[in-house]
């Protein structure tokens, strides 16, 4: 059975308690990778598809970011590797656009063209540093918890101009993806907070904000494009029903009181 979620804010989200520490998602929360991996697909296709306007590339970007095959979370799941994962998805792409010379050569080279380029457009979300600025001026630690390899996400968040986000966790560090408890644990473990006085912020409802409840943490939804909430299974209902959306990460310096006020949530 499937349950309709109300949408909490921060002021109406059912915390209580002192904010200790800040674990942050990394891809489209505090990274833009959104925009990277769509310069990432025009630069490694545009040789293919060389009559393509914007509105194409938009359109690409879209497919390929909508994954409706689930290769990305099945690379998690740890059915492909992460370069089969970008391939399949790739292909997936080009057979819904009617190209039929995505062959096994030019897929390789499209997979390495797209390594090459994404790194160049890697960049962090205007209100990332800001935030970090507030927590550091706080004593606050924080770190990032991701869905990814340790480093992958760690030149990523160099990349991004993150070097002083230290504390990293990868699904290779503890052998589990989030939702599963441990990966949070582990966040938590890393930046010395124990989870209930701790904050994990991400941009996928059910992943990041009801799996970081259930592991004890207070889950922070960031909603950067407006989502709908979905519904949820009625035994995740109750998790579902504490978790805080915000539309971007300067609302979090009230949440925090890093705004003059307390660190109470």
């Amino acid at each position: 059975m499937s349950l309709p979620v109300p949408q909490n804010t921060v002021d109406s989200a059912p915390f209580a308690g002192r904010v200790s520490g800040v674990l942050f998602d990394i891809d489209e929360t505090i990274v833009d990778l959104y925009r990277a991996m769509a310069d990432a697909m025009v630069s490694a296709s545009a040789g293919l598809l060389p009559d393509f306007a914007a509105a194409d590339w938009d359109n690409f970007a879209a497919l390929y970011m909508a994954d409706a095959h689930d290769y990305y979370d099945r690379y998690v799941a740890g059915e492909f590797t992460f370069s089969e994962q970008r391939g399949l998805r790739a292909r997936a792409v080009f057979e819904q656009l009617g190209f039929g010379g995505f062959d096994a050569a030019t897929e390789q080279r499209w997979i390495a063209d797209f390594e090459t380029a994404q790194p160049l457009s890697i960049r962090a979300f205007e209100d990332v540093v800001p935030l970090l600025d507030a927590l550091d001026a706080a004593g606050i630690p924080y770190g990032a918890v991701s869905n990814n390899v340790h480093d992958y996400q760690r030149a990523k968040l160099d990349q991004a101009g993150l070097e002083r986000i230290s504390v990293l966790v990868g699904i290779d560090t503890v052998g589990v993806a989030k939702p599963a408890p441990e990966i949070f644990l582990e966040g938590c473990r890393l930046i010395g907070t124990v989870p209930g006085e701790t904050l994990y912020v991400g941009d996928n409802f059910m992943v990041d904000g009801v799996g970081s409840i259930n592991a004890g943490l207070h889950g922070v939804w960031l909603n950067r494009d407006g989502k709908a909430i979905p519904e949820v299974l009625e035994s995740e209902a109750a998790a579902a029903s504490g978790v805080a959306a915000i539309a971007d990460l300067r609302r979090m310096h009230a949440l925090m009181g890093l705004d003059g006020g307390t660190n109470q949530l």
